[in-house]
């Protein structure tokens, strides 16, 4: 499968959950569904933080974790959150960096992004602003953010290299990465990589955990840290699996344990100018 057809099948399922989501339906499969059908995108985040966005915000929350609670936003920080659907985690950042802070938020899909910019009305969230672009050509000049964050989306990406390069650039000297994304332990049975659902599901375009620090490193970053915040186990894997036309048992042992959802941290450094890799 070549990029283009990735791309294009991401940018079809996003703007279908982005059309369910805006007319009430659930993101995580057909309307009709409960958002908390799917052991991926399930209970991410608390009532406390929900019960003041747009219902269709929370809707069309696609992601794998809640980056947003574990990045220790301050005020007055800027905020850039890749990929970003129906503004749940650009709203939320937006409230934690407060007036003086600003939350970008950049997506590729036209149906997400005006899900987004009627979620933020609604919000009134005056510190917001989304972009439309790809995550592998971030529109915002070199050193512009304290924060990156993004919810399961670097994973979708057929060039993370070039996104971790862009992610590097963008972010102010100091600046830091930090990501929910699905990672995996050890190697996965190819036929898992192979299928262009999973890929746009989370699973299939996940990097394994080493491989994902080497490419941080490559890119510039320091300080890197990857946190297991939710570990599937066999049961769940029969629940994202549902459908595929995959034989959940025969491959029981090379799928138990070996996805995860994980927290991604990096700092770019304080003297950085260009990593060499960046300066392709």
């Amino acid at each position: 499968m070549n990029d283009a057809t990735i791309k294009e099948i991401v940018r079809d399922k996003y703007a279908q959950a982005a059309l369910r989501a805006g007319a009430g339906g659930s993101c995580c499969g057909p309307r009709g569904d409960l958002a908390g059908a799917n052991p991926i995108t399930s209970n991410l985040y608390g009532v406390s933080e929900t019960d003041a966005l747009p219902e269709a915000a929370v809707l069309a929350s696609l992601g794998c974790g809640n980056p947003t609670a574990l990045a220790e936003l301050k005020p007055g920080e800027t905020v850039l959150d890749l990929g970003s659907g129906g503004g749940i985690d650009v709203l939320l950042s937006a409230r934690r960096v407060g007036p003086a802070g600003k939350a970008y938020g950049l997506d590729m899909t036209d149906e997400m992004l005006a899900l987004a910019r009627a979620n933020q009305q609604k919000a009134g969230a005056e510190n917001v602003e989304f972009l439309k672009g790809e995550i592998e050509n971030i529109p915002l000049p070199d050193n512009t953010v304290d924060v990156i964050i993004s919810n399961c989306v670097i994973n979708l990406s057929a060039d993370k290299d070039r996104v971790l390069r862009e992610a590097f650039r963008v972010l102010k000297p100091g600046g830091r990465f930090a990501v929910s994304d699905v990672v995996t332990r050890g190697d996965v049975p190819q036929q898992l990589r192979k299928d262009m659902l999973l890929w746009v599901g989370c699973i299939a375009g996940a990097l394994e955990e080493t491989d994902y620090r080497a490419r941080l490193a490559a890119a510039g970053f320091e300080a890197i840290g990857i946190e297991p915040t939710r570990i599937y186990k066999i049961d769940d894997a029969r629940e994202f699996l549902q459908g595929k036309g995959i034989d959940v048992d025969a491959l029981a042992s090379e799928i138990d344990g070996k996805f995860m959802s994980a927290f991604v941290r990096a700092v770019k450094p304080q003297t950085a100018c260009c990593a060499p890799s960046c300066c392709d």
